[in-house]
């Protein structure tokens, strides 16, 4: 069979996205697969980037357009965050292959000062006048003291650290990384809450003031891990796809992805899930669902073979079930904010 001369890359036009967009067309490359033209393509969420998603219609605004194009055949593959993906996919599409893991953690973020404070030699903020660097969770409530302004617009987010910051008013904070900082650094906000990834892939990680451990703040199911969607029965490009496949992140993304279908989950829901690799055959599964107000959260983990990925995610989720999680996720049925970051 000759090979394809070029595949069309649909993504979206943000740095991080066009970062993730080239870093799979080179692997593509590099594994001596086709040339990858990159299409971007506006979706409804960066249209309406000063609406909080609650009025605009829920996080696969970030996502229908480029599916649409997709099911078209306007494009060839997909590039995603793939937390901005719904549990369920559009029928006819699929999840061929994905890049290794970046680091899945929130990042708690703090101002630079122009004055009195600034960036250590290791990298990490220090807030106002204060000499104290953060390195652990009781330096960051010390640092943050008992009422801070905290941007973040996720219902995943603010239900966790509400446990940790109970006095902490939770802003929504909207826009590309760049203008995120910015306002956090003119002082809008005394801290805000990112995806460590994210930081990492465009060279901010020396903005990580203290990256919250999954004890205290599960991520989104799939941060740090970025999609390739195809359509079902396109062979050629599920060949050119599957030599860049990370197998152990396609497994994690798998389980967490299941345990957010078996909860029926939909985009703004106080989800978290984590799957960590125990050896090279057995990975591990935890999933916690948490009250936005913080009263409650219910936790739970399976452990097993890597190739059962989706039967321990949807355990998860079943136990969570159990435990009550259906009485948590229906009072967050309605979309109220958006989780991307």
């Amino acid at each position: 069979m000759a090979q394809m001369q070029e595949l069309r890359l649909g993504t979206r036009g943000s740095a991080l996205a066009l970062w993730q967009a080239h870093a799979v067309a080179q692997r593509i490359a590099a594994a001596g697969g086709p040339a990858c033209r990159v299409v971007r393509i506006r979706t409804s969420g960066d249209r309406l980037q000063e609406a909080p998603l609650s009025e605009a219609g829920g996080k696969r605004l970030f996502v229908k357009e480029i599916e649409d194009a997709l099911l078209n055949g306007v494009i060839d593959l997909a590039v995603h965050s793939s937390k901005d993906m719904t549990a369920i996919l559009p029928e006819g599409l699929t999840i061929a292959a994905v890049l290794p893991r970046e680091d899945p953690l929130d990042a708690m973020v703090l101002p630079v000062r122009a004055q009195g404070s600034g960036l250590t030699a290791e990298g990490s903020s220090v807030l106002g006048d204060q000499s104290s660097v953060v390195t652990t969770i009781d330096d960051l409530v010390a640092a943050l003291g008992q009422t801070p302004r905290i941007g973040t617009s996720s219902v995943r987010r603010i239900a966790q650290l509400t446990r940790l910051l109970p006095g902490a008013r939770f802003l929504p904070v909207r826009g590309n990384l760049d203008t995120r900082l910015r306002k956090l650094d003119e002082g809008g906000f005394d801290a805000i809450v990112l995806a460590a990834a994210g930081l990492r892939r465009l060279g901010f990680a020396s903005r990580i003031s203290f990256a919250i451990p999954s004890t205290a703040c599960l991520p989104a199911p799939g941060q740090g891990i970025v999609a390739i969607e195809i359509r079902e029965g396109d062979d050629a490009t599920r060949a050119a796809v599957a030599a860049i496949d990370d197998a152990a992140a396609h497994a994690a993304l798998t389980a967490e992805r299941g345990v957010v279908a078996a909860l029926g989950g939909g985009c703004q829901t106080p989800i978290g899930a984590l799957t960590s690799v125990i050896d090279a055959d057995t990975i591990e599964i935890v999933g916690v669902v948490v009250a936005l107000d913080g009263s409650r959260a219910l936790r739970q983990h399976a452990r097993g073979p890597r190739q059962d990925a989706a039967a321990l995610g949807t355990a998860v989720g079943a136990a969570l079930l159990e435990d009550g999680a259906a009485e948590i996720l229906a009072t967050h049925q309605s979309p109220v904010v958006t989780r991307h970051s």
